[in-house]
């Protein structure tokens, strides 16, 4: 075959031939990661995101709350609704209602299915003494799920109940 294709192109230009194969190929098995690593990778930054949204929600800082969530962010929240938008849950922390003096999240796990990773965990929040049920402590568990739209990683839903102790 060799003979073929330095016959059908020459010796220079199959040499050049073979020099752009290598210089296009070698970057590939250079920078490539393993699927495991690409996940480990990934499953951090997750980690950084939802622990971001969590400190967002006690600092009541919408810019963050903005960046981390989609635009139509749904929650099905311990206070037995479902809260659609993220517009509605800034209304929500306006209103006092999640208002928190203190914010704790537990990731416990982390499950990557593409462009879509599921946190879950336990959280303990502690009602500030603006909200409606001041000073109590809140212990409950938590499912986040995050989504890839246009390259960028946004929080898209979120279940959080109650435990009952």
């Amino acid at each position: 075959m060799r003979e073929n294709l330095r016959s059908l192109f020459g010796m220079k230009n199959i040499s050049v031939f073979y020099l752009a194969v290598l210089l296009i190929l070698f970057p590939a098995f250079i920078f490539a990661q393993s699927p495991k690593k690409r996940n480990e990778t990934l499953e951090r930054q997750i980690r950084r995101l939802d622990l971001s949204e969590a400190e967002a929600i006690l600092k009541k800082d919408f810019r963050v709350l903005d960046e981390l969530s989609s635009d139509d962010f749904t929650t099905n929240s311990p206070r037995n609704e479902i809260v659609k938008g993220k517009e509605a849950l800034k209304g929500l922390i306006r209103r006092g209602i999640v208002d928190y003096a203190s914010f704790v999240r537990e990731i416990e796990t982390v499950l990557i299915y593409g462009k879509t990773v599921v946190t879950m965990g336990r959280e303990t929040i502690v009602m500030s003494q603006n909200s409606p049920q001041k000073g109590q402590t809140i212990r409950r568990r938590f499912t986040n799920v995050w989504m890839k739209w246009n390259g960028k990683w946004l929080l898209t839903a979120r279940h959080a109940n109650i435990i009952c102790e």
